[in-house]
């Protein structure tokens, strides 16, 4: 069985484990989840996404002639971290390349996952590392599913998605087809904000490449809200199962494949070149109840 880790303050408490680095639980002080809890209609949590974000065509990974297996969002959330730091505050952990990775992922690389509770907020910074002699091509992402309803709403009914620092009338989309990038897709807002409900979903995620914004609300009907903020990352996913009790608010650095598209993985669109010796780091943020404005 996995180790787990509590950590926190007087608003806010969360769950590490050492199994992906996967946040677990994140309660308010009045002991209530925010975070989905996995379940039959989707099994995880908030795992992370590494070295791929989505799928690659065949679930093949091609470098230097040779063909990999990759599947579906990496491995990094199914491998066990180990423990760098645990206290009151937070928690970081590691992933390193081995033998069993490169057997995948031709790469040497450091993962390093750093969550902190502070003034109420849960913060995670992930530091992607090239320990090699050669460029590091990647993709990272991050994938939390909170509660769908928020806490304290009786009705999933009435929840809504709000862009404070986007100020375009449509969001410009792209859906998927057999889990690769296919077609383009306008979903307009209302005044700047998506009323969400389950047919949003019946195409799969709302993916947003390139996305300007850096800072979303999600709210439910009285005022419950939560806040998610984050720097480094420059795609979005948002994604649900119809009918869920999840929502999926998720900063992306790549997506899958486009549709059509079958080669080298270092000339995939959108992934990110890192150079021997060099550090790239992504973080996320999430706090409850904040104020509008």
């Amino acid at each position: 069985m996995s180790e787990i880790h509590r950590f926190g303050d007087d608003e806010l408490s969360a769950t590490v484990s050492e199994a992906g680095a996967e946040l677990q639980s994140l309660q308010d002080a009045s002991g209530q989840e925010w975070l989905w809890q996995a379940g039959p209609a989707w099994p995880r949590r908030a795992p992370i996404l590494f070295p791929i974000v989505g799928k690659l065509p065949g679930d093949v990974l091609r470098h230097d002639g040779r063909a990999y297996r990759m599947t579906q969002h990496g491995f990094a959330r199914d491998r066990t971290f180990a423990w760098i730091r645990r206290d009151r505050t937070g928690a970081a952990l590691r992933l390193c390349d081995d033998e069993a990775t490169r057997e995948v992922f031709p790469f040497p690389f450091t993962l390093d996952v750093a969550w902190e509770v502070a003034q109420g907020a849960l913060s995670c910074s992930v530091t992607v590392s090239n320990s090699g002699p050669t460029t590091l091509p990647f993709s990272l992402g991050a994938h939390p599913a909170f509660a769908w309803p928020l806490p304290g709403a009786p009705l999933a009914e009435g929840h809504s998605l709000s862009f404070p620092d986007f100020r375009e009338e449509n969001l410009h989309a792209r859906r998927l087809n057999g889990g690769l990038l296919d077609s383009a897709e306008i979903i307009p807002l209302a005044d700047g904000v998506l009323p969400l409900h389950p047919d949003l979903f019946e195409a799969d995620a709302i993916v947003l490449p390139a996305f300007p914004g850096r800072l979303i609300r999600y709210s439910a009907p009285g005022g419950t809200a939560l806040e998610m903020a984050w720097d480094g990352y420059g795609d979005l996913g948002i994604w649900s199962r119809p009918g869920a009790a999840f929502l999926c608010i998720e900063p992306w650095n790549g997506t899958a494949a486009p549709l059509g598209w079958d080669d080298a993985f270092s000339t995939k669109p959108g992934v990110t070149l890192l150079d021997p010796g060099g550090s790239r780091v992504f973080r996320w943020f999430v706090r409850f109840n904040p104020r509008p404005g």
